[in-house]
């Protein structure tokens, strides 16, 4: 389950300090030239002069440059800062480019990068020789191009690789840090893993930006008169990328849904400490299909491969990070109870990971999210012993984390962000009590001014990842930021629900379909039939037309009723027109599914 630039053992490595500099860097800003045969990007980076290369605008061939293009004269030129990978599609081939950035912050003394927008060029000119069949498939591929240009939460560097954790970066080799900054990179957590892979082999190093999807919170205080800061990183792993309904569970593989690391990073006086935790959708075989009801059933599928796809998981997990604790924050109740139970005696057949069941819902029943030292004191000495990242001032590592707490619930959302916050939480105080900060009673909740920003940087942390995943900001997020839910809370929250509701219901089919093309999930075939034909592609959505009729009916229904005391004919028409709205109504509960948005170019799994 390795890649590439990809070393096993999820803190291991050779020797170093606290992330030493990088030698190989990529351009930091470019210029697109237009001409009519071909699309020039060149860097106008001082360090990197003399770096360019051209894309065919009729046949995408992708060149590196080393002409002399003073004597020509583009149509156009504009201002990019990266480009983050090419594909090709039926007729045309397409690079993507990031048009905006904000710097975010630093990490490790170089600046990180927030995509806050990005555009495909096109480069098809040969599609006016294809066929109706294939301009109206690369149509819809261009559409979920679209869809890829407002991906949120991508984040970047020009001097630093981002995808590796601390422990990591200090045990870098002198040997892999002279190698551009994608093969220094963990595959798993490129988010443009499989955009990059023509540039790299066109040896356009210098272009190739390895992004991370996922989150870069920083905040900066002063503690007993010395200042300090807490960096907040997650990294969502690219093997099972997808939205919330359309990729559940794990694929035979025993990669997981929604698999992200998350790394606290504190910052006192020289030291610097890490402390990781991970999160991943229940790793079994298992589905939620949409069907316009707000909550669809769950759906455990029968496998004879669910223990080896279980045992996968968890060995791939140890073999990274170390001892694993499994936390699962599942209602043991009704749907989720079943899954819970799955998953429980699929545990227990695995003697060498600590599988730790916690009811969140009823335990912490109207946001008492205090109770989560119950479960606190349940693992206390598996956290403790795991320990965390310690790197004194002379960069020397003094303590290392040995082990992982890997939580979930069923979406690795809200209830997760709010429990992993938690543990954070009780780590900061121990990494300020090992420093000398804190005496052995002190806690970051006495200092009130640090808790809050501390409490709003894991919220704002939680609202990023659900909006990668779900659409839209996370639920409990007061629960994170205040302790406690409250009114104008309930309201957000209620409103983040509808919100879900319809994007999964009626969008994320086509969310999931731009994600599966652009991971490399899903292939074109150039020669080979249509996708869609193959696939049922649907090219009328019926929704509309059963809205209109239930609206349609429920106004006559009401506007007959309203006529009832004139005579016995608008009684009866009352009684048509709730009959047939009824129907309609009936017809679409019974076929929810056929009325959603789903995914057309690759199975569940």
């Amino acid at each position: 389950m390795e890649g590439e630039g990809e070393e096993p053992g999820g803190h291991g490595g050779g020797g170093g300090g606290g992330g030493p500099p990088l030698r190989n860097l990529c351009c930091r800003e470019l210029s697109l030239l237009e001409f009519p045969d071909r699309y020039v990007i060149r860097s106008v980076d001082p360090d990197a002069p003399d770096h360019a290369f051209s894309i065919g605008r009729s046949d995408g061939l992708v060149e590196p440059l080393f002409e002399d293009l003073s004597s020509l004269t583009p149509s156009r030129v504009s201002t990019i800062y990266g480009v983050l990978g090419i594909i090709r599609l039926i007729a045309g081939t397409y690079v993507l480019l990031i048009t905006s950035r904000k710097e975010v912050g630093t990490h490790l003394n170089s600046s990180v990068f927030h995509v806050t927008s990005m555009r495909f060029l096109s480069c098809n000119g040969a599609l006016k020789h294809s066929t109706s069949q294939e301009k109206r498939d690369e149509a819809y591929f261009m559409s979920l191009l679209r869809t890829i240009e407002s991906t949120p939460g991508l984040y970047y560097s020009y001097e630093r690789d981002l995808t590796l954790n601390l422990q990591r970066t200090c045990k870098l080799t002198e040997e892999r840090m002279h190698k551009p900054l994608w093969k220094q990179a963990d595959p798993r957590f490129i988010w443009n893993h499989s955009l990059m892979e023509e540039l790299i082999e066109n040896k356009l190093d210098a272009f190739t930006i390895p992004a991370i999807q996922g989150s870069f919170q920083s905040v900066q205080f002063t503690l007993k008169d010395s200042p300090a800061r807490i960096t907040l990183i997650s990294r969502r792993c690219n093997r099972r990328l997808g939205t919330r309904m359309w990729r559940r569970g794990a694929n035979l593989e025993g990669s997981t849904a929604n698999f992200i690391e998350t790394e606290q990073i504190l910052e006192f006086e020289g030291y610097k400490s890490s402390f990781l935790q991970i999160r991943g959708s229940i790793p079994l075989l298992w589905e939620q299909i949409v069907d316009l009801s707000y909550k669809p059933r769950l759906n455990i599928i029968n496998h004879d491969e669910t223990p080896k796809v279980v045992e996968r998981h968890f060995r791939d997990v140890m073999q990274r990070y170390g001892e694993t604790i499994a936390i699962d924050l599942t209602d043991k109740e009704g749907d989720e109870g079943r899954l819970s139970d799955a998953f429980a005696a699929e545990m227990e057949k695995l003697p060498y990971c600590r599988y730790v069941p916690f009811d969140f819902h009823h335990t912490c029943a109207k946001g008492n999210f205090d109770n989560l030292q119950l479960l606190y004191d349940q693992i206390k000495e598996n956290v403790e012993s795991q320990g965390y990242l310690l790197i004194n001032t002379d960069g020397e590592i003094l303590i290392e984390q040995n082990g992982i707490l890997r939580v979930n619930c069923v979406d690795c959302l809200d209830r997760t962000n709010v429990t992993q916050s938690y543990m954070a939480r009780k780590s900061l105080n121990l990494q300020l009590q090992q420093m000398g900060a804190f005496s052995s009673s002190e806690c970051i909740s006495m200092y009130s001014d640090i808790y809050e920003k501390f409490k709003i940087l894991w919220a704002e942390h939680g609202d990023e990842i659900s909006l990668e995943y779900a659409g839209t900001h996370a639920l409990k997020g007061d629960l994170v930021r205040y302790g406690r839910q409250t009114v104008g809370g309930m309201i957000k929250d209620g409103i983040s629900a509808l919100t879900r509701y319809y994007l999964n219901n009626f969008q994320d089919g086509i969310r999931q379909d731009a994600l599966d093309l652009i991971s490399g999930r899903y292939t074109i075939s150039r020669s080979g039939p249509s996708p869609f034909q193959l696939n049922g592609f649907e090219s009328l959505s019926y929704l509309p037309v059963a809205s209109a009729l239930i609206v349609g009916g429920l106004t006559m229904t009401t506007f007959t009723l309203n006529q009832v005391g004139r005579g016995t004919q608008h009684f009866i028409s009352s009684v048509l027109w709730a009959g047939l709205t009824a129907g309609v109504v009936a017809l679409v509960k019974a076929n929810g599914k056929q009325f959603c948005s789903r995914p057309r170019l690759c199975s569940l799994l």
